[in-house]
């Protein structure tokens, strides 16, 4: 993991107000969260099972995150590396899975592989934060 020191760190918005902006700059809204944080991700490279993600958090200061109107704020961005098995999956549920569909998905390798070339991706993340935080600085709350 990477930690970025960017702008937005701190800043504080409307949900609403920023969820289209982020989503427009290639970042999603994580829907798994809880009512008080949440997180934006964005990919930023894939080859296979291995991805780089861009992700930030956020916190609710006042509302719920399921509603526009929560004034959430910024935590600090990070590059994050996330390997999963591509293959096949070959532990005792796999016969259950594959014959009934229950899980679709595998049990992640790594949810936090090393990242090489760190300066690549925080120099990426970095300029990925920016782009998004020129978009909302209008739409920022004291």
């Amino acid at each position: 993991m990477i930690q970025l020191q960017t702008e937005i760190e701190g800043k504080r918005a409307y949900f609403g107000a920023v969820r289209d902006i982020f989503h427009s700059h290639g970042c999603s809204f994580c829907s798994n969260f809880d009512y008080d944080q949440g997180k934006f991700d964005a990919l930023l490279w894939r080859d296979g099972g291995e991805s780089i993600y861009l992700r930030v958090p956020i916190y609710v200061l006042d509302g719920a995150l399921d509603h526009t109107s929560a004034l959430v704020e910024f935590g600090t961005p990070f590059v994050i590396k996330h390997v999963v098995n591509i293959g096949l999956d070959h532990d005792e549920n796999s016969f259950i899975t594959g014959t009934t569909g229950l899980d679709q998905f595998q049990t992640p390798l790594d949810n936090d592989d090393y990242i090489y070339d760190k300066s690549r991706w925080t120099k990426a993340g970095e300029e990925a934060i920016q782009q998004v935080y020129s978009s909302i600085n209008g739409f920022l709350v004291s």
